[in-house]
This record gives structure tokens, C-alpha cells and sequence, in this order.
């Protein structure tokens, strides 16, 4: 019997194989979409690039929509044999998570706000109490409610009065990150007829709770360039424009300080930033500026006492320090130095108690919270003693209190909330995320940080986490993922949607390529503009790293990125293709430099400081060597599925459905090329909260089946 029974496992094994086989052999005869060829010359600095696909660039055109519906079509065929599976893994996700929850209160002004989902509903219903958290619920929205009828919903949070019976509130029916502004009195549960179009949805109250400030959007480029203020009562047509940004690299934006003393408009580009404001008591709103705008120069400020408190990179602090200047003497000559410029540590945020200074740090690419008295009789760290872990400062409104609430999970640890007590250094955890479904134990989960040696020398850090009975003998299918751009860090967070490959033998990498913050600002600042290769060079030697040392083979790798992350999967695909037997890449920013030379499309303009001017030809030889719509040529891809959103304002729907019909043409291989363009979202992707996992099944049935795992 001892051999028999693996000899039984051994054929059931190979007869699942031999079906998954001959499920993917059916589809053979299906053939894929053609594109028609229609070539438009694009000339740049005597440069010539022909783009037969251009047309797809005209959205609402019938021959645009009868191409993606021909995609999706195509896609549906393929992926037949997979939808119970999808339909399973979508089940199995979601019995994980908890439906009637709720997030942990938080007092502001007298109130407890908090919000709360209801089982088998997919939006969140907003809730407050009066004084304490015994006292009768008040739903200030029910979403649940507001989406009905709507193929898209989403809410952008909303803003309360002063006097606490007025709500603001954005809401984006399209999912096109274009909000209307809307007004409800929370004493009688009338909603306004007052709307305000093409807004970012935030909304500032000033204190005499009738005047309101907001960012409106230019219609087409979508980039927030106006500051305007309404009055309750009166038409949006009246309102008055406080503000208008004029450099279209930079996006302006509104918000009230923390102390509540202040309104406070500000500008950014991607390396200069500018602040000017006024007191929230005064309705006339004159601004004064507190310190202009010079190139390079970044900073941020938070309000406490009579002072403004400012996290700044002045005097090349690369790290960023912490500036404190009297209210009434703003410019940069007139700042004292708080916290100095360290080489080793990333300044993120600071968090201002009456008796704290709170301020988040990384160092050597963990989260530090430091606590400092600010009488400097006390100074310390909070503990962190895991090798891996993604821990923040929570919501904190009140500065005359001796709680700090934060957050804590790691990669085989779920979230929780916690409130900590800075005087007597006790906690007390509010929340822990709960994994239903009785089988998750986080002792069964390994996390690693290991160091990968990129090309130039520079070592690479990679966060895992793996079921502990997965082997690593290279045989074990590995998903790498990474980000890579704008500075922004991925941290090794849980997931307990990840599970699903987890337990299914998976192994799940986050590269920390250059481009992120993961290991201060220079690393961020060696993987942007002409040195933005190195974000991709790291995660594909990250991937040979990953070969190398057993953690999987070039047969069961596979890589996965989104937005600017689906750029560096277009560029690995292009680069080094042989590496991956899989790719998904989401809403991919794949035709680099025709959207960098097309200022009318959302974000370009302010962009250049991340990727560069292609209008400077420097910059556009260089993006045109790595843009993958450009260099998709000849050769044999690994299996592919890209998807889109055709709202998505970030990248547009044509970049991937251009790239793909283009490496469909080039493909001389075997492999899937799949694409799915989800016609009612954007960039974001379905709304509600279950529905978005419908999204991870297609996902997850995509790499399974690949690995001819069905159940």
C-alpha cells in the first residue's frame, strides 16, 4: 500500500494536467481579435514612429467599442473552463472577510464617528453618536442606498460643519475621479438641492459653518486648478475663485489645519510645493502666502499653538527634516530647526499632541514611530520586533489627549488598531482584523526579508511570505510584484485575499525596487527621470535572484504590477521575457512617450518631473527606449492578462488595448495574450465592496490555471 497510494496521487496529478491541457487546447480554435491597421506618423525631433493603432485613441467611437467588446468576448472564451473556479475563489475570498464590520470610532467635536458594513451589502453605511458611544446611532449616508440604480458608485468621504449640522460630501457616478459636491443638513435629513460639478469631492468648512471651500477640476486634462468658495444658499454659478493655479505641473488642493484655526490652500509638483492661508474664522478669505514656491523646494506644515510646524527637504535635507516659524513670520529665513537632516532615516510625518511630538519614520526600510515629550524629558521608540512589518499613525484629531492610535500588521499578521498611552506606555487593542472561515493560523505562514543584488551592485530588498509547508526546491510558483514610482513605498502588508494563493503553494514577493522610498529618498530618487531603468533592471534581477536561490523556476515565476507598476511589466516582458511563465498587468502605463507629448490628457503635464519632458529630447530618447508600446517587437511573450477600466482618468483605456493588439502582432510564441476592458469602471476598478474581488478571482484563475491547479 506505502506505493501504491503515491502512485495514485501521481496519476491523479498528471490526469488533472492532461485536462487542464486539453481545456487550453480547446481554445486554439478560437482565434484572437484582429485590429485593424491604420497607421498615423507621430513626429517628434525628426524622429518618426508609426503607430497603426492610433485610432483606438478616439473613445465612444462604434468601431473603439466594437473592438473591446470583441476583446472581452474573446477573453470570456478563453477563460470558460475557468469561471466555477473564479466563482470559487471569489466565495472563498470573501467567506474570509468579516461583512458586518465596522471601523473603530473616533471623536471629534463632540461626536463619535465611525462606519459599519451590513451583511450582504456592498457599500458602507457613514454613522455617528452624540457624547458617548452608548447613545442612539445616527446614519449620516447609507451608500447602500445611494448606489442603487448606479453601475458605479463611490463617495469621497465627507466634512462636517463646525456647529455639526451641516455634511459636504463628493460623490462620482462614473469612476471617473470627477465629484459632485453636495449638501446635507444633518438636523432634518434634507439634502440640498445645491450641486457642485467637477470637483475633487473634498470640502472645507470655515467656521461660520455656511462658507465652503473646494478644488474644481479643469474638464480636460482633469487636473485640480481652482480654488472656489461657496455659500450655503446661494447658486454654484455665483461662487467666488480664490485661487487659480496656472502652472499646469502642479495640482492645487484645500484643507483645514488640524488645530482648526486655519484654512489652507496648497500647490504641488512632484518636486516643489507652495502654501498660503487664512483663519477659518474669517469668511472674507484673504490668503497670505507662507512661504512661495522655488524649484525643489518641498515642504508640508501642520499648525499647533501660535506656531506652523514644517516637514521640509530645504538645504538638501534629502531625508527631509522638521522646521518649526511663528504664524505671524512664515518665510524660510524665519525657520528654526526641530528635528535635523539624518542620512540613515526618512522623516515621513509628524503627528502634534499637546505634550507629543509624534513622528513617523523609516529606517533601513521599516516604519519607526517616535514619540518625544516636548519638555525632552522623554524619547522613545515604540517596539517593533518582527523582521518585516507595516506599522502607521492612525486618526488622531484631538491634541489634548495622551492617546496615540496606530496601526500594526505584517505579512502573516492581520491589521489591528491600537490606542497607546504615551504617559503610562500601555495599549489597549481596539481592533484586530478577523480571517473567517476557521482555518487561519498566522503561525502557518512564513515571512523572510532577503537581499537581492541588482546589476550595479546595489543590494535590493525583497519582503516574502509563504505557506510554511511550501518547499523551496525552485519548484514552487512564485507571484513578484513591486510598484516602483512616484516614491511610492510598498509596504509588506496582510492580505487575507492572498491566502488563496498561499495555501495553494504560492510563494509571494514584494521587489523594493528603486523608485520607491522603501530605503529613503535617494531611492526614489535613483529609480525616476534618466535613471529609471534601474526600477526595472532591480525587479528582473530580483527575479533571477529569486531563480537562483530555489525560491521558484522560469517555469512557475510570474510577476504582476499596476498603473506605473504595469509600465515596468511591459518592460520586463520586453527585456527579459524568458523569466516569467506569467504576467498581469493592470491598467498599464504602457505608451510612455505618446502620452508624455499630449499635455490634454490627465496628469501629463504634472508628470514630467517624474518621468521627464519628451518635448527635451534628452528625455524623449530616453523614454522612447523603454516606453513597451515602443519596443514591442518580435519575440516570444510569457502568458499575458492586462486589464483596463474604460473610464480610468489615470491611464486611459487605449494605452493597453493599443499594446496588446500590437503584441499580438509581434508574438511569435505559444502563450496567452489576454485583455479585459471593464467598460462601466476607471482606474480604480469596479465599486462596492465585494466587487473588486470579482476582479482578484480572474486575477488569481488566471495564474492557477497556469499552474494547472483547478481547485
Amino acid at each position: 500500500m506505502k506505493k501504491i497510494v503515491p502512485l495514485l496521487v501521481l496519476t491523479l496529478i498528471f490526469v488533472s494536467g492532461c485536462n487542464q491541457k486539453n481545456k487550453r487546447n480547446l481554445t486554439k480554435d478560437i482565434l484572437p481579435p484582429k485590429a485593424e491597421k491604420k497607421p498615423v506618423n507621430l513626429e517628434k525631433h525628426g524622429d518618426i514612429r508609426v503607430d497603426n493603432y492610433f485610432w483606438m485613441n478616439e473613445r465612444d467611437h462604434p468601431e473603439v467599442i466594437d473592438y473591446l467588446e470583441r476583446e472581452n468576448d474573446y477573453y470570456n472564451k478563453l477563460t470558460e473552463h475557468t469561471k466555477d473556479f473564479q466563482t470559487t475563489l471569489f466565495e472563498e475570498m470573501k467567506g474570509r472577510i468579516k461583512e458586518d464590520d465596522a471601523s473603530v470610532p473616533y471623536k471629534r467635536n463632540g461626536y463619535w464617528y465611525y462606519g459599519r458594513y451590513e451583511k450582504n451589502k456592498g457599500y458602507p453605511i457613514y454613522c455617528r453618536k452624540k457624547d458617548s458611544l452608548n447613545s442612539e446611532e445616527i446614519i449620516l449616508f447609507d451608500n447602500n442606498v445611494m448606489a442603487e440604480g448606479q453601475a458605479y458608485f463611490k463617495q469621497a468621504g465627507y466634512s462636517i460643519s463646525e456647529d455639526n449640522t451641516m455634511a459636504a460630501f463628493g460623490i462620482d457616478l462614473v469612476s471617473r475621479r470627477k465629484y459632485t459636491i453636495q449638501f446635507k443638513n444633518l438636523v432634518t435629513g434634507e439634502l440640498l438641492d445645491e450641486k457642485i460639478e467637477n470637483t475633487t469631492g473634498a470640502a472645507v468648512w470655515a467656521n461660520d459653518n455656511k462658507t465652503v471651500y473646494y478644488s474644481r477640476k479643469d474638464e480636460e486634462t482633469l487636473r485640480s486648478n481652482q480654488i472656489f468658495k461657496h455659500i450655503l444658499g446661494t447658486s454654484p454659478e455665483d461662487d467666488q475663485l480664490v485661487f487659480q493655479e496656472d502652472d499646469e505641473t502642479f495640482n492645487t488642493f484645500v484643507y483645514k489645519t488640524k488645530s482648526r484655526k486655519f484654512i489652507v490652500i496648497g500647490s504641488s509638483s512632484t518636486l516643489t510645493s507652495e502654501y498660503q492661508f487664512t483663519t477659518a474664522d474669517d469668511s472674507v478669505g484673504d490668503f497670505k502666502m507662507l512661504q512661495k514656491r522655488e524649484r525643489g523646494l518641498e515642504y508640508s506644515i501642520a499648525h499647533y499653538g501660535e506656531e506652523f510646524y514644517i516637514l521640509t527637504n530645504m538645504d538638501n535635507a534629502t531625508n527631509f527634516k522638521l522646521m518649526k516659524t511663528s504664524e505671524t513670520a512664515t518665510e524660510k529665513e524665519n525657520w528654526t530647526e526641530v528635528i535635523p537632516h539624518r542620512e540613515n532615516v526618512l522623516l515621513e510625518d509628524v503627528d502634534i499632541f499637546k505634550d507629543f511630538l509624534v513622528v513617523s519614520e523609516r529606517t533601513n526600510g521599516l516604519n519607526k514611530i517616535h514619540i518625544k515629550r516636548w519638555d525632552g524629558s522623554e524619547d522613545y521608540y515604540l517596539p517593533f520586533d518582527n523582521e518585516t512589518y507595516t506599522a502607521y499613525t492612525g486618526t488622531n484629531v484631538d491634541f489634548d489627549t495622551e492617546i496615540l492610535r496606530y496601526g500594526y500588521n505584517a505579512l502573516n499578521t492581520p491589521s489591528s488598531v491600537i490606542d497607546f498611552n504615551m504617559v503610562t506606555k500601555e495599549k489597549e487593542v481596539k481592533k484586530e482584523q478577523e480571517v473567517l472561515g476557521g482555518t487561519f493560523d498566522k503561525d502557518n505562514y512564513i515571512m523572510e526579508r532577503i537581499w537581492a543584488t541588482a546589476r550595479d551592485g546595489v543590494k535590493v530588498p525583497v519582503s516574502l511570505v509563504y505557506h510554511k509547508d511550501t518547499k523551496k526546491n525552485g519548484e514552487a510558483p512564485l507571484l513578484q510584484y513591486a510598484y516602483g514610482s512616484y516614491g511610492n513605498t510598498i509596504d509588506p502588508s496582510f492580505s487575507s485575499i492572498r491566502l488563496s494563493l498561499l495555501d495553494r503553494g504560492f510563494i509571494y514577493a514584494i521587489a523594493h525596487v528603486r523608485g520607491g522610498e522603501y530605503l529613503g529618498r535617494q531611492w526614489y530618487e535613483d529609480g525616476k527621470l534618466l535613471k529609471k531603468k534601474n526600477t526595472f533592471t532591480d525587479f528582473i534581477d530580483v527575479s533571477k535572484y529569486l531563480i537562483a536561490n530555489d525560491y521558484t523556476s522560469e517555469e512557475h515565476l510570474y510577476a504582476s504590477g499596476g498603473s506605473a507598476g504595469g509600465l515596468l511589466m511591459g518592460v520586463i516582458i520586453n527585456m527579459a521575457p524568458e523569466l516569467y511563465h506569467g504576467v498581469i498587468a493592470s491598467v498599464p502605463f504602457v505608451d510612455v512617450v505618446t502620452t508624455m507629448l499630449d499635455d490634454s490628457i490627465p496628469l501629463t503635464t504634472g508628470e514630467y518631473d517624474e518621468w521627464g519632458n519628451p518635448n527635451v529630447k534628452e528625455y524623449y530618447d530616453y523614454m522612447k527606449s523603454y516606453s513597451p508600446y515602443d519596443n514591442a517587437f518580435a519575440k516570444a511573450y510569457p502568458n499575458l492578462f492586462v486589464t483596463t477600466g474604460y473610464h480610468d482618468s489615470q491611464v486611459q483605456y487605449w494605452e493597453p488595448a493599443k499594446w496588446v493588439a500590437k503584441l499580438r502582432e509581434h508574438h511569435t510564441g505559444d502563450n496567452q495574450i489576454l485583455f479585459y476592458c471593464d467598460m462601466e469602471s476607471g482606474h480604480g476598478g469596479a465599486s462596492g465592496r465585494f466587487e473588486s474581488l470579482k476582479e482578484v478571482a480572474k486575477d488569481y484563475a488566471f495564474l492557477l490555471d497556469l499552474e494547472n491547479i483547478d481547485k
